[in-house]
């Protein structure tokens, strides 16, 4: 075995184990313990497992994209809630009335550019004053979320176009629209991330910041342009799934960043940075959603739910400090 593949094998491979344990331990669960007669792997219930887990796993693959260059977000989750703000309101500005179903282009299009900017400014701030990404980050997650209260006060924001509940309730091939969005948004970064140049920069800054420097990597607009990806993402996130909600409270996306990042970290990527798995991620979003929905299964309380995945969490993080030290070892072999 090659240097350091038995981490690696054990990383990745890791989540799609434990996906599978959950599903056949709650399976075996919900027969004595379920306070339901529907099976926990009813087809049904899977689809709609996959369609709740694409809010937080939209966020998420921008989230590797972010964790792998060496940095973090922590403002994802006031960015989706103003960005849903930008979709439902502007529906009804006085410019776009009497437009009828046209303006919801004109919405995603506002929404979606909200997020690139708000993205665009967190990247700006971190290259051109070399503030750790957490600390700006930390502050704009409080700033941003400021102007959610500042938009509507501490009353919901609410807009139902039915031909936009139509879009997303619809189901193709038997999955939502929400899951094709997440589907869509794996596949495309995945690509990027081992099919291009800037893929493959973003694991050498996250890896070795100063090296990529001195390789001639424009390291600062590459970390712009990867907050510009996550702020758009977060966004599309907010279209997905508030285009059937059609109401947004102030206090949605809270605790989001920590969700998505438990989700990152659970996927095998490293909270330094170099190295980490878009598909992997993927893994970590339904493995915390399963555990949701299975411990709910079973009749367990929300509070249970948050200690298990805490527990999960920090065995993880243990084993990850574990598989790094063994990792060294067999390079120095």
């Amino acid at each position: 075995m090659e240097p350091g593949t038995l981490s690696t094998f054990l990383k990745r491979g890791a989540i799609w184990g434990f996906i599978v344990f959950e599903l056949i331990f709650f399976s075996l669960a919900g027969e004595f313990l379920s306070f339901s007669d529907k099976a926990f792997m009813d087809l049904d219930n899977m689809l709609l497992l996959f369609k709740q887990s694409a809010p937080i796993g939209i966020i998420a693959v921008g989230m590797t994209i972010i964790m792998i260059n060496g940095n973090i977000d922590l403002s994802v989750g006031a960015t989706y809630a103003l960005s849903a703000i930008v979709l439902l309101d502007s529906m009804t500005w006085p410019m776009f009335a009497g437009m009828g179903n046209a303006v919801i282009p004109i919405a995603w299009g506002l929404a979606l550019l909200t997020g690139v900017v708000l993205g665009a400014l967190n990247g700006l701030i971190v290259w051109k004053t070399g503030v750790d990404a957490f600390i700006v980050t930390l502050g704009a997650m409080l700033g941003y979320r400021g102007l959610v209260f500042m938009y509507n006060g501490e009353q919901p924001t609410s807009h139902l176009n039915w031909t936009l509940v139509d879009f997303a309730e619809a189901q193709f091939l038997g999955l939502h629209t929400a899951t094709w969005f997440l589907v869509a948004v794996t596949a495309a970064v995945w690509f990027l991330m081992n099919k291009t140049v800037h893929g493959r920069n973003a694991y050498a800054i996250g890896d070795n910041r100063a090296a990529a420097t001195n390789a001639g990597i424009r390291v600062g607009p590459h970390m712009l342009i990867n907050f510009m990806i996550i702020g758009f993402l977060a966004s599309l996130s907010a279209v997905a799934f508030y285009s059937e909600s059609g109401s947004v409270n102030p206090n949605d996306g809270e605790l989001y960043e920590l969700w998505v990042i438990t989700a990152v970290v659970l996927g095998g990527t490293k909270l330094t940075g170099g190295a980490g798995s878009v598909l992997s991620t993927l893994g970590g979003v339904l493995a915390i959603q399963l555990l949701r929905k299975g411990l709910g299964h079973i009749g367990a309380d929300t509070e249970t739910v948050n200690l298990a995945i805490g527990i999960i969490l920090i065995a993880v993080l243990l084993l990850d400090r574990q598989l790094n030290i063994k990792g060294k070892e067999e390079l120095r072999v």
